[in-house]
């Protein structure tokens, strides 16, 4: 499933317009809940169905991250409400990053991951990091990381990061979980 959903140049998928709204309303201080109207994606069945998603914020020019929130499974009551939120959230409650300026919008480039239901892993054999994301679980603690990342190549690194994530030191009594997903993504954002 890795690269499915790929957005082709001009080409922005719904949810991907709807994440890109979301955090460019975020960054200029208005709350996309009260600006964006949800009946504009009404008719998109896509929109109505219950799912966790992520929303990626990378910059243009460097691809590094710049803010990424998501959830695992749905929080809300549709997808709509689920990409909102975790957008607007990306733009502005990631810790790793200070909020995105409105000056930085447009430097930006957004994706939209939607996610299968995760399973649990039995064996190790059963991960690929280009197909499947990952989460890890002990004690209270949760890491996931998303799978076809650039610079994680094999089953070892991703488990690492995720368990890092979660500050988690040893894969014993570790539970692991994987799922697949879409992964909607724009080009460089066009100007308004």
């Amino acid at each position: 499933m890795a690269g499915l959903g790929r957005s082709v140049k001009g080409d922005v998928h719904p949810y991907v317009e709807l994440a890109r709204r979301a955090v460019r309303l975020t960054a200029l201080g208005q709350d996309p809940f009260r600006h964006l109207d949800p009946r504009e994606y009404a008719e998109k069945a896509e929109m109505t169905i219950k799912r966790g998603c992520f929303v990626s914020i990378r910059m243009v020019h460097t691809g590094e991250l710049r803010g990424c929130i998501g959830t695992i499974r749905p929080t809300r009551k549709n997808l709509w409400e689920e990409i909102v939120a975790n957008a607007a959230a990306a733009a502005s409650k990631d810790p790793r990053f200070p909020p995105l300026g409105p000056d930085e919008v447009e430097k930006c480039r957004v994706s939209v991951d939607i996610l299968d239901e995760p399973s649990p892993v039995r064996d190790l054999s059963e991960l690929d990091p280009s197909v499947f994301g990952v989460i890890v679980e002990k004690s209270g603690r949760r890491g996931v990381l998303l799978p076809d990342l650039d610079g994680v190549d094999s089953v070892e690194q991703q488990l690492s990061i995720a368990m890092r994530k979660a500050g988690i030191g040893s894969l014993d009594g570790v539970r692991i979980f994987r799922f697949k997903v879409l992964r909607f993504s724009e080009g460089k954002p066009e100007k308004d």
